[in-house]
């Protein structure tokens, strides 16, 4: 397993719940393939450098990770697909 950190801002137009839902969704698609999340940032609101989807701030969070590479590539495609995340970065970590 490697480390990773990810990186995703969530729209902020939509209501906490569906949030904190969005927040949930990924991180379980991590633990479903066998990923151990090490640490779980909120970075709260902030302002986009330029609009995304008509956006001008988004939520950050981060996630500290242990996963395969299969694992990663999941959360990266079903990321790609939900509108409620405008963007994401994985890096991985050097051992």
């Amino acid at each position: 397993m490697n480390k990773y950190e990810i990186m995703f801002i969530v729209r902020t137009d939509i209501d906490e719940k569906t949030q904190k839902d969005t927040v949930s969704t990924f991180e379980k698609v991590l633990t479903d393939m066998k990923a151990k999340i090490v640490n779980t940032k909120d970075m709260g609101q902030k302002k986009l450098a330029y609009p995304i989807n008509k956006q001008l701030r988004g939520n950050y969070y981060v996630l500290n990770v242990e996963a395969s590479a299969n694992a990663v590539k999941e959360f990266d495609r079903k990321a790609k697909i939900d509108e409620n995340i405008l963007r994401h970065i994985i890096i991985r970590e050097e051992e």
